[in-house]
């Protein structure tokens, strides 16, 4: 989403409102972290946008952070744990 924002000057309150959006649409058991690297890099570094992210989930409890951060797409994708 920063390549969508001002290059330089969003910042992770920007997103929160489409994060929260997407939170209250879907939950978290349907939500996966993805990224459009290396595009996003035009407006931020990869680490910022899995920091933004973060930030933006702050009020959710830490599995479900878990969730969207790996464990959703382990479960859809089938991927053994480990």
């Amino acid at each position: 989403m920063v390549t969508e924002a001002d290059w330089r000057a969003w910042t992770a309150e920007d997103l929160e409102p489409y994060v929260r959006i997407a939170l209250d649409a879907f939950g978290p058991e349907r939500l996966m972290f993805g990224s459009d690297w290396p595009v996003c890099t035009l407006a931020a570094s990869y680490e910022q946008v899995v920091g933004a992210l973060s930030d933006a989930l702050a009020p959710i409890g830490a599995g479900e952070r878990a969730a969207i951060f790996g464990g959703t797409a382990a479960r859809f994708y089938r991927l053994p744990e480990g």
